[in-house]
């Protein structure tokens, strides 16, 4: 047997091979197109300056962000109050955590999904039929300090850089939530008091430069089963977002996230906000970091349409659940392009 075939992580088989082993090749039918996906300029994904959100503009910016939520699922934010300092560290760390030796990364690895801190390769290696482009290291970050003493101590300052980005974006999540609330007609602290104890959950991506890139996905089409999704990349893209049936390339803007709405938001919007298809794919010269932040509810929170939003013309869309019933089912069916939203839906009558 080659050595290359012994690797349990992407990134050291990736080094060593000038093709994509078989277990990595989509089929035809499921392969990235990368010659009709769309660029996307300025206007394509709507971009939020959260700059005025406690001032006077708090109003127009609550109407950009509901607007966002609505028609795209997806939109950026500048002026988000997270030093710039603080983003590179973040990043930094991530560099050089993928950049250890092997046998240092390996101490952090397991195949297990219900550890809180783990590092693995591609999705869900137990159900998946074709493997993914990427190596991942997740951590679960809150109450950080029921978490942090299970995080990597190498590189030595992970997790102190960690926990300081973990408790920033936290902060950034509640004003979001605020804001899309508000955007809602909610009162503003509706989605924040309906998440049972909360959850955040924090992976590291990493996408090694790939022989073959129009052979196979970092990941393919899905949607989060989150609540909102906060994410931190590099500055090599990567992300595509469905828009109108047509993949969108949203390329990186500096000093900026991108926020997408995930499978919850659109439960409690009672489908007024969409969770939309998104993707990752490869490229043959560079390795691309991305680093989301999944905010969530906690595993027994119950989520159900709001109240306010269900009248005789919009009645509710789905049943009520709890996280973990939810997650169960999306963790298990693996990344598929069918939403898994549709098994909560209510059958109308």
């Amino acid at each position: 047997m080659a050595p290359a075939a012994a690797k349990v992580l992407l990134t050291d088989l990736a080094s060593g091979i000038d093709r994509v082993p078989d277990n990595y090749i989509r089929s035809e039918a499921d392969r990235p197109n990368l010659t009709e996906v769309e660029a996307s300029d300025a206007s394509s994904i709507p971009l939020v300056d959260l700059q005025g959100l406690s001032g006077p503009n708090r109003d127009d910016i609550i109407r950009q962000i509901g607007r966002a939520c609505q028609q795209d699922g997806f939109f950026q934010i500048k002026n988000h109050g997270i030093p710039e300092e603080k983003v590179q560290a973040i990043m930094n760390i991530a560099r050089e955590f993928f950049r250890l030796p092997e046998s240092e990364r390996l101490k952090n690895y397991s195949d297990d999904p219900t550890k809180s801190t783990r590092l693995s390769t591609s999705f869900n290696l137990k159900t998946e039929k074709v493997s993914n482009w990427r190596d991942f290291l997740r951590l679960h970050c809150y109450p950080l300090e029921e978490y942090m003493h299970e995080w990597p101590t190498n590189p030595p300052s992970f997790r102190k850089e960690v926990g300081e980005y973990c408790t920033r974006v936290r902060e950034l999540v509640f004003k979001l939530l605020e804001a899309i609330s508000e955007s809602l007609g909610l009162e503003r602290e509706y989605i924040s008091q309906n998440l049972g104890k909360h959850g955040q959950h924090m992976a590291m991506n990493y996408y090694p430069p790939c022989p073959q890139p129009e052979l196979t996905y970092g990941l393919p089409g899905h949607t989060d089963p989150n609540l909102i999704t906060i994410l931190l990349q590099d500055d090599v893209p990567g992300l595509q977002v469905l828009r109108n049936g047509k993949w969108v390339a949203v390329n990186p803007i500096p000093n900026t996230f991108i926020v997408n709405i995930g499978d919850q938001m659109q439960v409690i919007s009672n489908d007024k906000y969409k969770s939309v298809l998104h993707r990752a794919v490869v490229n043959c010269n560079t390795e691309r970091i991305s680093i989301p932040t999944f905010y969530c509810p906690s595993p027994e929170g119950l989520i159900r349409p709001a109240q306010g939003l269900i009248d005789h013309g919009h009645p509710a869309v789905y049943r009520s659940f709890t996280y973990e019933e939810y997650y169960h089912k999306f963790w298990n069916r693996g990344l598929r392009t069918e939403c898994c939203l549709d098994m909560f839906k209510i059958p109308s009558a």
